[in-house]
């Protein structure tokens, strides 16, 4: 039985197959996500009831200007830049998994993370004043310039995913005993910013922060499907991607580099979220197959589901205190990666 589906184009030059499971988890996360939004968009200090929300969304007629402000001027855009983190994370971690061919990498982990940490938090700490209007930027350039040292250092003719994982692991040890010298000498206030940047929110984030966001992850994630192929080779190994007339170091390059923009940009805007790069593979394999045509989209919208809930459930629990997301998911995530090393040996 065949449990493929496949598509080829005469005009254009692409062609892919998915799982048959893939279309059906597709619809099913995307009205799980709807749901999650209007009901995200429901909860908070002023309730508002899912009824009148979808109404307001939809701009069906709503006289109350009061919960037209509420739900499309101060929850929307927190909404959205939960949902748009999460897809960036979930795809720079399946990439990264993809490129070391070890399922228990990610961003984080392998210190892609840390050099957008590192140029974030300098701004926050020494620079705070225009810190916001370039941390997009300064962090994407940070994690470039950590990627292409950890790229470097790892080179030994030619780059070993081995290599890579220690090497990185490596930098974001250093990184993280730099960043933490500069918080022990900082100035109190830039460091209380700092920090609560670091744990990783999406609180008062505005329609700016999604007008920024928006643009890096929609096109790098355009990128990373269109060389969901080369993906697919990688995991077959070095030589045997050789043998089929890959040109690897160019591939693990180039996806390496979407990697930082999505990861790099997703801690400019959110600080750093952890383990949704870890997790999400994962459970996205158990769906659809390892095949990362399906698996790309699939822990896409797994990631932003997961850190918009770590939203929500972070303003429910302990109301009116709010929990940043980056402590839920990193609550999930740290037992989740237990029971990997223990069940996978």
């Amino acid at each position: 039985m065949n449990t493929w589906l496949t598509f080829r184009s005469s005009k254009i030059p692409l062609s892919f197959r998915l799982d048959k499971r893939v279309p059906i988890v597709l619809g099913s996360l995307l009205i799980i996500t709807l749901f999650v939004i209007i009901i995200s968009l429901s909860q908070g200090e002023t309730f508002i009831h899912p009824i009148e929300v979808s109404k307001i969304i939809l701009g069906i007629k709503n006289n109350n200007v009061e919960d037209t402000f509420i739900i499309k001027t101060l929850r929307l855009p927190r909404i959205l830049v939960a949902w748009l983190v999460g897809v960036g994370l979930a795809i720079a971690g399946t990439i990264t998994q993809g490129i070391t061919r070890n399922p228990l990498a990610a961003p984080s982990i392998i210190g892609v993370n840390a050099g957008a940490v590192f140029a974030a938090v300098t701004l926050l700490i020494f620079v705070p004043s225009f810190a916001m209007e370039i941390l997009p930027i300064a962090a994407f350039l940070g994690g470039l310039i950590v990627s292409v040292l950890i790229y470097f250092v790892a080179w030994q003719n030619g780059s070993s995913p081995v290599r890579l994982i220690l090497v990185g692991i490596s930098f974001n040890l250093i990184i993280t005993a730099l960043i933490n010298l500069m918080i022990t000498f900082g100035e109190i206030n830039s460091v209380s910013q700092a920090l609560l940047w670091l744990i990783g929110s999406v609180y008062g984030r505005t329609w700016e922060h999604f007008m920024i966001l928006f643009p890096w992850i929609i096109f790098s994630s355009v990128l990373a499907f269109l060389m969901a192929s080369d993906l697919n080779t990688l995991q077959l190994g070095d030589d045997v991607a050789k043998g089929l007339g890959s040109t690897i170091e160019w591939q693990r390059g180039t996806l390496l580099l979407i990697c930082v923009a999505l990861a790099g940009a997703s801690v400019a805007t959110a600080g750093a979220v952890g383990f949704v790069g870890f997790m999400t593979p994962h459970l996205s394999r158990r769906l659809v197959g390892v095949s990362h045509q399906g698996l790309l989209p699939t822990a896409a919208l797994m990631g932003g589901l997961m850190v918009m809930l770590a939203d929500l459930l972070g303003r429910l629990l302990f109301a009116p205190i709010e929990i940043p997301c980056g402590v839920i998911t990193a609550i999930i995530g740290a037992p989740y990666f237990i029971f990997l090393l223990i069940s996978q040996r």
